[in-house]
This record gives structure tokens, sequence and C-alpha cells, in this order.
């Protein structure tokens, strides 16, 4: 017998992918002619959506994520690892943001009672959506990654220029390189 693997259609997944990312950060007025900062951005969302959400800078344990998106009953958190250099924090909230606005859930990791008796200061439902989440390479992850890059690029000072004055003297260099490129095929 001999095994063969079947690609998925990664190209027809990614463009799904692509356009309903587009779609969410349509659907919340990003339009890119307004320089926002990511509190700028907390503010907006948390009055269309009715929630404040709070950037908090923490140091995390070794070996957890970067950040985090912790739900309450009336607000949300971005807890975000602080000695991470800021570009880092910033898509890194930005990434959580993704979740907010796609409103991902998550899934039961322990049940109340569990959660409870291991960590009883702390609210049974919140730890449920910390810990619930899926930090793999999750259609969800992929999801907030891509919804945080598109309003990156949209508000960030972060963002690259598209477009740059080229200086006659780099003229020629500039036509050469742009000579290997391979275009890209767009929808």
């Amino acid at each position: 017998m001999v095994m063969r693997w079947r690609r998925r259609n990664t190209s027809q997944d990614s463009r799904a992918l692509r356009r309903r990312c587009e779609e969410r950060v349509r659907a919340i007025g990003l339009t890119g002619d307004q320089p926002l900062t990511v509190e700028d951005l907390c503010a907006r969302l948390g009055r269309l959506y009715g929630r404040p959400i709070h950037v908090i800078p923490l140091t995390l344990p070794r070996g957890s994520p970067d950040g985090l998106l912790v739900s309450a009953d009336d607000r949300d958190f971005i807890v975000v690892e602080d000695r991470l250099a800021p570009v880092h924090q910033h898509q890194v909230m930005l990434h959580e943001l993704g979740h907010f606005i796609c409103d991902h859930e998550t899934t039961p990791v322990m049940t109340p009672e569990a959660s409870r008796l291991l960590l009883p200061s702390l609210d049974p439902e919140l730890v449920r959506r910390v810990l619930g989440r899926d930090h793999s390479n999750s259609e969800a992850e992929q999801e907030a990654e891509y919804v945080g890059s598109i309003i990156g690029r949209r508000i960030s000072t972060w963002a690259v220029e598209r477009t740059w004055d080229i200086p006659p003297e780099a003229e020629e260099l500039v036509a050469r390189l742009s000579a290997l490129e391979k275009p890209i095929q767009r929808d």
C-alpha cells in the first residue's frame, strides 16, 4: 500500500478567510483614513460593543502566551507581556482585538466546580474564558491574526508606507530589483 497525502485546497480556504476577516474589519468602520492608537481603537470598540476594553501590560510566566483576551461579565481585558518589544506588543494587542472582533468562543477546560476548587479567588467563568481558548494554529487563531494585521495596516503608525519617493540616483537599482519580482496574483 502506498500512502498519498492530499493537499487541502489552501488557496480557496485562505481566500474565504481573508474575505471574512476583511468584512469584519469593514463592519467596525475602519476605513484607513484615521490614525488611531491601540488605546483609541479599544475605546472605539468599547463604545461600539458596549463593553469597555482595557489593556494591561503584565509580566507573564515564562512559556505562557504573549497576550490574552480576558472577558468578564461587563468588560474585557487585553493582557500583554510587558517584556516584549513595543512593536511586538502592538501586534499582540491587535491579535487579541481580532479575537474580540470575531467574537471567538472558548472551549471549556474545567468544570466550574474544579475551577472553584483549584482557583478559589477567581470567578469560574473568567477562568474558563482565559484557559479555554485554543492556542494553536486553529482557524480562530488565523482569523485573529489576520484581523489584527488588517487593522494594523489601517490604523497603525507602525505600518510601513506603501509608497516612497525614489531619489534619482536609486532609480536604476529600483528598476533592476523590481524586474526580479514575481507579480502576486490577487483576486
